[in-house]
């Protein structure tokens, strides 16, 4: 596959662990990176979808102004993560009243504890490290929704 750009690297295939939880750290951008997420009308949607659409589990977030990072675990495997996500997606399209997202999506699943807690660190402080706040608890969109054991 080589060097494909980024938007047309394939997704992982998921598949549940046995001896840990599934977890997968997904990224969301909007489309053209435009900044409509850092708002509570857009967090509280999110929020929102995330808590109505069972499939998938949402645990902690972190909702920039033009992407959001979460991490998720499977509720019902059945349902493929790429329709858990075009839900949400037209979720908050609909409450804004625009198409809001790229098309695409990235994801990646930690290997151990230690890439889960580095992953987690790293996206706590993104708020902080694009000038949003002076401390990275202070921006307050992110959260955790259900705590997932890893």
């Amino acid at each position: 596959m080589g060097n494909l750009p980024e938007r047309h690297r394939p997704h992982h295939s998921i598949h549940p662990a046995t001896q840990r939880p599934t977890l997968v750290f997904l990224t969301l951008c909007t489309r053209d990176r435009k900044r409509l997420l850092d708002n509570r009308i857009a967090h509280d949607a999110l929020i929102d979808a995330w808590q109505s659409a069972s499939a998938w589990r949402v645990g902690r977030y972190v909702i920039m102004p033009d992407h959001a990072h979460l991490f998720v675990t499977p509720g019902t495997p059945e349902l493929p993560l790429v329709n858990w996500l075009k839900f949400c997606k037209r979720w908050l399209s609909a409450v804004l009243g625009a198409n809001a997202w790229q098309d695409d999506y990235w994801d990646y699943t930690p290997r151990s504890n230690d890439s889960y807690a580095d992953k987690w660190e790293y996206v706590r402080r993104n708020p902080e490290r694009a000038g949003l706040v002076d401390r990275a608890e202070d921006w307050p969109y992110q959260g955790t929704l259900n705590e997932l054991q890893w």
